[in-house]
């Protein structure tokens, strides 16, 4: 799994691995940590999670004009489907609280859930309904 922890990752404007830091030991359980703009490279403004998501269910189906976000599987598998305006695509399988997938503007994503996920995410932005492009279609010809 490649894990970039470099924080002007960002300035290319893909989506990538961030390692949170792991501390503790298998006899007494871990925390991972994520601080804005050291580990998440933004300053964190909204935190929301999901969860009991059917496994036959797919979310995500959108892209944002200008948030970024850092996703976390903190409980079973996420598979992150992202795709770019220019059709590059990328999939990522989320299945450890302590890896994050950033996720920048203008990707497309798509996410399926194992049957016990749950998903944090970490957002660059206050929610805002016109920062979701919710088209296919028009995201691809933003």
């Amino acid at each position: 799994m490649a894990v970039n922890n470099n924080l002007r990752m960002t300035e290319k404007k893909e989506p990538y691995l961030i390692e949170l830091k792991a501390i503790g030991a298998p006899e007494i359980g871990y925390i991972s940590i994520a601080e804005s703009l050291q580990t998440i490279p933004f300053d964190i403004k909204r935190v929301f999670w999901s969860y009991y998501t059917p496994q036959m269910i797919t979310r995500g189906r959108h892209a944002h004009h200008q948030l970024e976000q850092v996703l976390v599987a903190v409980s079973g598998r996420i598979v992150v489907t992202n795709e770019s305006q220019a059709g590059d695509t990328t999939v990522h399988i989320l299945e450890n609280p302590n890896i994050g997938l950033y996720i920048p503007p203008m990707y497309w994503h798509v996410m399926q859930f194992s049957h016990n996920a749950v998903m944090l995410s970490l957002a660059s932005a206050d929610y805002n309904e016109k920062d979701y492009i919710r088209d296919y279609d028009e995201f691809k010809n933003n």
